[in-house]
């Protein structure tokens, strides 16, 4: 323990070094020379402050620095261990996704590249089912440095989330409420969807109907079908909500409204084989814009947030080893299908 704490007073002849960073520096220096090693104890805060005079402010945020950056862990009133003996890979990160669509997509690669290729990513996908969040919870709890996880809206989350310790976990993409500070990188649905609706609104009055497709079982966010009802209810808009598309169903002097790919390729398909021309004949609204709605049918009118920005802001959390409460902004693209 007396090394440990030689290692950090002798930073102090560094004159560019605070209190601060004697502490963080000492303590990886100490673990780089095998003073200690992972599952070796540390010097308490009251160490400390009382063989080397630091505030107590000073030696609580030194810790937390080196919690952030999975080298240090804390164990309660025994103290604080070594997790990790090497201090040069920054972090090993648990990734849990939804799935690997083309925006879950542009997230993760931002991600990567961001990190870069030190840091070790394994990638899980829960697909929105509990049951899978579950048991990957329980898979990866405890063997990562940093948890970076998308959220299932339902009542078992905050109980699961609040397993992993805050200063490891950042949400990202849906956001879920938890007790106290904790770190997220989210989206907003309800205000970002009723604003780009009442944007948009004289454009979709120019049409008899809007049309949403949405099914009660699907991962579509709630408070988007919140948005849509009171958007309709304040704008005097005819809208209904169906469960799907019906192949071949599509209508002239209607808007569609949906968030699956899929169903928006069926119905431009349709459209083609019934001449009938987006923004013309019909309207078509998509959430989550990516390249390839910018070029199809003159281009398709997209309200969503930047997903490579997220994933730009989330590694940055890690390699920065600093706290993140940030909502990414919601952007509409108005293209010529409405």
């Amino acid at each position: 323990m007396q090394e440990i704490l030689k290692k950090i007073n002798d930073l102090k002849l560094i004159p560019a070094y605070s209190k601060h960073d004697q502490l963080v520096q000492g303590i990886i220096n100490a673990i780089d020379e095998k003073m200690v090693t992972a599952g070796g104890r540390l010097p308490t805060i009251n160490e400390v402050i009382g063989k080397l005079g630091f505030a107590r402010e000073t030696v609580v945020k030194g810790y937390k620095d080196l919690i952030r950056r999975g080298i240090v862990e804390s164990k309660g009133r025994k103290g604080y261990f070594v997790t990790n003996g090497d201090t040069g890979q920054i972090a090993k990160v648990a990734l849990l996704m939804y799935l690997m669509d083309s925006f879950q997509e542009q997230f993760y690669q931002s991600f990567r590249t961001e990190l870069g290729q030190k840091v070790h990513i394994d990638i899980f996908f829960h697909h929105g089912n509990i049951n899978i969040f579950e048991t990957i919870m329980n898979m990866v709890k405890g063997k990562y440095s940093m948890y970076v996880i998308s959220p299932i809206p339902h009542p078992k989350t905050r109980e699961l989330l609040n397993s992993i310790p805050r200063a490891r976990l950042i949400m990202f993409d849906r956001f879920e409420q938890l007790d106290g500070e904790f770190n997220y990188v989210c989206q907003e649905f309800e205000k970002a969807s009723y604003k780009a609706f009442a944007e948009l609104a004289d454009n979709i009055k120019k049409f008899d109907e809007i049309i949403f497709f949405h099914t009660k079982d699907s991962l579509d966010p709630v408070e988007i079908i919140k948005s849509y009802k009171k958007f309709a209810k304040d704008f005097g808009v005819k809208a209904s909500i169906k469960p799907r598309y019906i192949s071949g169903s599509v209508s002239n002097r209607k808007v569609y409204f949906s968030l699956n790919n899929a169903e928006l390729w069926e119905i431009l398909n349709d459209c083609k084989a019934a001449k009938l021309k987006p923004g013309r004949d019909i309207g078509i609204l998509s959430h989550n814009d990516e390249p390839v709605k910018k070029l199809v049918a003159d281009g398709i009118t997209t309200y969503s947030t930047d997903f490579k920005l997220m994933g730009k802001k989330a590694a940055q959390a890690i390699l920065m080893r600093e706290p993140i409460h940030e909502i990414i902004p919601t952007t509409l693209a108005k293209r010529k299908s409405l």
